[in-house]
């Protein structure tokens, strides 16, 4: 995972920070998309990202909520 996290970093860096400098005709610009998914990939995972993060949150809370009613709603029956 660190080797692919690397390579990753590593790429994304040539593609933002040193790819605008290479001429457009050059060769080594086939091996990269459009500098617009540049921004547009991170902001996709991001939001993706909080999604998942949210939607893990709200189920946990929701479960919590729904075990804290029948806590409660045994307890009163109880008494």
């Amino acid at each position: 995972m660190l080797v692919l996290a690397t390579a990753v970093f590593l790429y994304y860096t040539i593609w933002t920070l040193l790819l605008p400098f290479v001429d457009d005709s050059h060769p080594v610009q086939v091996l990269f998309p459009p500098r617009v998914w540049a921004i547009r990939i991170p902001v996709i995972l991001v939001l993706l990202g909080g999604a998942v993060v949210g939607s893990f949150l709200s189920v946990v809370m929701i479960r919590s909520n729904r075990k804290k009613a029948m806590k409660a709603k045994q307890a009163g029956k109880s008494k």
